[in-house]
């Protein structure tokens, strides 16, 4: 008896843990974009989204093939002459599920990544990215592209802002303001990689939002008239928790697609939601069961009856 009431409560616990074992790990999107039209023949990269759940380094891989990054931040004899700047910018609050949500944390870092997606003659969007604990994005990303460019980062600087928590840049910039300082000092034909981090600076505009902050900074590239290209990654803070799977993909390949499929289901929604139903229906049979018998078994019945006496 006691067993079955163990076994019945772990049943019960398993239940109402079942969403949170069950639910998808906490996602950031990331977006790529770029003024000039480059990187890989393979597919037209334009307004490309890639649905797939990346790791930080796998994104960081993705970035280079797909994206043409190879020829932008490898070794010298690879550098693409059509691009002088290659930025990370790092953000800490967007999640997947923020994208689609009515509520937005940042709208105006939402219209600016949507405007530059939309606008660049070559972007490129990941809305799934994978959060990873034990490093730090900017870390994560740097690494994957030295590693997978074979014989390490071509790039002649590798600046990076003091918010961000990052080892192997050989210069560090106080603030936003000093990208100026990087833009203007830049050598004709060499590449200049700089890594932003969303976060508080030792500058007095610690005010400003993430958007704003982004849209600074692309300001500032196009009044340089330097060639560039922006790599946007997010790693949100783990405050409220969204399965990755509840986030509407607004993301389309094309305006007209984007009208049609915001409000639908697609297929790894449609596998999910049946296996979900189906995992509950069998937890509910499976509690039913379990306690048809606990009240079978409490069931004291006489285990002799007595004959009935003849008058």
């Amino acid at each position: 008896m006691g067993k079955i009431r163990a076994v019945l409560l772990a049943a019960v616990f398993l239940a109402a843990e079942m969403p949170q074992l069950l639910g998808s790990p906490v996602t950031g999107p990331a977006f790529l974009w770029s003024p000039q039209h480059f990187g890989s023949s393979h597919h037209d990269n334009k307004e490309f989204v890639d649905y797939r759940t990346f790791s930080p380094k796998d994104l960081a891989k993705s970035v280079l093939s797909e994206g043409g990054w190879s020829n932008v931040v490898c070794t010298p004899e690879k550098l693409n002459d059509d691009m002088d700047v290659a930025v990370v910018f790092v953000g800490r609050k967007l999640q997947t599920s923020d994208i689609s949500s009515t509520k937005q944390p940042d709208p105006s870092l939402i219209d600016i990544l949507k405007l530059s997606f939309r606008t660049s003659n070559f972007s490129m969007a990941f809305p799934y990215v994978a959060i990873d604990e034990q490093e730090m994005l900017e870390n994560s990303l740097v690494k994957g592209f030295a590693e997978n460019c074979g014989q390490g980062l071509g790039v002649n600087r590798i600046a990076y802002l003091d918010s961000c928590s990052f080892d192997g840049g050989n210069k560090k910039l106080e603030g936003l303001h000093s990208i100026h300082d990087i833009l203007a000092s830049r050598i004709s034909g060499k590449m200049d990689l700089i890594v932003l981090c969303s976060g508080d600076t030792k500058e007095s505009d610690r005010t400003q939002s993430e958007g704003e902050a982004l849209s600074n900074v692309v300001n500032m590239l196009k009044e340089s008239g330097a060639k560039y290209t922006i790599l946007y990654a997010s790693k949100p803070y783990r405050t409220t928790q969204y399965p990755a799977h509840s986030a509407v993909r607004f993301l389309a390949e094309s305006p007209q697609s984007q009208a049609s499929d915001n409000s639908t289901c697609d297929g790894v929604c449609q596998i999910k939601s049946s296996l979900l139903e189906g995992i509950f229906v069998a937890i509910v049979l499976l509690i039913i069961l379990i306690s048809g018998l606990c009240c079978m078994i409490g069931i004291d019945t006489p285990s002799r009856f007595e004959t009935p006496q003849e008058s």
